[in-house]
């Protein structure tokens, strides 16, 4: 028998203090970007801009292969870029030299993103905080200047 106080106590403190500080670290920036890239988006004009939300990103869209998860990123929209990252790591990014295909809609409060066709086709799914249908508007100006405009 354990005395109260003794190692199965100080097992489950040591246990809530690793729970307590994966829980700390779960709660995720995503927005920080390198000083070049925000001097870029400073240069072009940051129209919208909203940090560490939830994506649905679904891959292999209407295929058999499709599948999807729920992913936390940030999203920055110039009047030339659309970028989708979690801090470095970029996730999509829709610019006037992009060829695939991408399309924008609004579906009541959510906004979906397209790149590709077929297999390779992805979908970047989010609800911004205000206003979906003008974060659409301003989504669709830039794809709309792409080599592989699909939404005309």
């Amino acid at each position: 028998m354990v005395p109260i106080g003794g190692t199965k106590r100080k097992g489950w403190v040591a246990l809530l203090i690793v729970l307590a500080g994966c829980w700390a670290g779960c709660s995720q920036n995503t927005g920080r970007l390198s000083p070049d890239l925000e001097r870029r988006f400073a240069a072009e004009g940051v129209v919208r801009r909203s940090d560490n939300i939830v994506f649905r990103y679904t891959h292999g869209y209407g295929t058999r292969e499709e599948g999807w998860e729920d992913r936390v990123a940030s999203i920055v929209v110039t009047g030339q870029t659309v970028y989708i990252h979690k801090n470095e790591k970029v996730g999509l990014e829709i610019t006037p030299r992009t060829r695939r295909s991408c399309g924008v809609e609004r579906r009541a409060d959510r906004v979906r993103i397209r790149a590709g066709t077929g297999r390779s086709a992805e979908v970047w799914s989010f609800r911004p905080s205000d206003d979906a249908e003008a974060w659409a508007k301003d989504i669709r100006a830039v794809v709309r200047a792409t080599r592989g405009v699909a939404d005309r």
